[in-house]
């Protein structure tokens, strides 16, 4: 009499959903500590109260649908999208306007479609675009960079102006607040200026960027730890990278004062953060190896376009977006062939 075979064993990789947002957040907190350093206490004062509202609205829309709320909050990844929207928020835009970005982004982003699995579009950045389109002059409202500001907010006083909306005495919006570097370059380049005329002004520091440099090559090393932990594929963060850098050297190459330098895009506005951080969602992004360089290519191309001649300063947010809708597309035409089956 013959046996039944029992079940074959499998090895368990580890690579839980809680584990891999843990490990995300932990890469995220170099880019943190530079964004504090240069921008002030009001980045952290964002991410607590998106986090706040990002799990409460975790846990109202479970239950709401019938769905487990202790085991589904226990995978981290409403955390990690409210950590993803607040650090994409200037550090002083008032608390009610953050929350209703993490809330929208969220209900209408994630879990009217289904929940985690199912959102076709990254609800950080669904947050991100509902903000700009409803605030535009609240989401262009940057502190100064700290060294350069006239006045400096401290921790109490970001805490008044976030949560209470009221200025403190002495303090007024325009001593502390100015342009983002990529938006003050596209600005004066509209006047008629160059950028050999404005290189050595409050745009540019060290290698790009003022304050901005050293963000991003923070959340850079944040994004080569998940890459080296294999949280995430290479292919994405490379095309967005190569996406960004290759049209910037082509005109850079050809008119250097009227188009800004690969190393600059790179080292500039939500670049690194993007690429390694938001257009590597598992859920939102393509699946296939090839899929995967050209969506991340998308990006990177799209945010060049939005940058150099859009309305917005910094089009990863759109960039994204958009990708997002191409996936489906994306994934059928780089379909790997099954073995044994003809390419025709």
């Amino acid at each position: 009499m013959r046996l039944p075979t029992p079940p074959a064993p499998h090895i368990h990789g580890g690579n839980r959903v809680s584990l891999v947002m843990q490990r995300v957040l932990l890469a995220l907190v170099p880019g943190i500590a530079a964004l504090v350093a240069v921008l002030g206490w009001g980045v952290l004062v964002n991410v607590v109260v998106a986090v706040v509202v990002a799990v409460a609205c975790e846990a109202f829309m479970l239950r709401l649908r019938g769905r487990p709320v202790r085991l589904f909050l226990g995978d981290w990844s409403a955390v990690v999208t409210a950590v993803l929207l607040a650090l994409c928020l200037p550090p002083l835009l008032p608390a009610w306007m953050t929350a209703t970005g993490v809330a929208f982004g969220l209900i209408f982003g994630k879990h009217l479609y289904g929940g985690l699995g199912y959102n076709p579009f990254n609800p950080a950045m669904v947050g991100y675009v509902v903000l700009l389109v409803a605030f535009p002059r609240a989401m262009v409202q940057w502190p100064a960079v700290a060294p350069f500001a006239e006045t400096a907010v401290g921790p109490l006083q970001t805490l008044q102006i976030t949560l209470l909306g009221h200025w403190p005495a002495g303090v007024q919006p325009d001593a502390i607040t100015q342009a983002t570097p990529l938006d003050h370059i596209r600005t004066r380049l509209g006047e008629a200026l160059t950028i050999g005329e404005l290189r050595g002004g409050p745009a540019f520091g060290v290698l790009a960027a003022r304050g901005w440099e050293w963000i991003n090559l923070l959340f850079l090393a944040g994004g080569l730890a998940l890459l080296w932990l294999r949280v995430i594929r290479w292919q994405i963060p490379a095309g967005v990278l190569l996406g960004l850098a290759i049209p910037a050297l082509v005109f850079w190459s050809f008119n250097p004062d009227q188009y800004l330098s690969p190393l600059f895009h790179l080292l500039s506005g939500g670049a690194m953060l993007g690429a390694f951080f938001i257009a590597t969602d598992p859920v939102s992004a393509a699946t296939t190896p090839r899929g995967r360089l050209l969506f991340g290519c998308g990006i990177g191309l799209l945010a060049w376009i939005i940058r150099t001649w859009g309305g917005y300063p910094d089009g990863i947010a759109f960039a994204v977006l958009l990708m997002n809708m191409a996936v489906p597309l994306i994934d059928r035409a780089t379909r790997p062939r099954i073995y044994g089956h003809g390419g025709g």
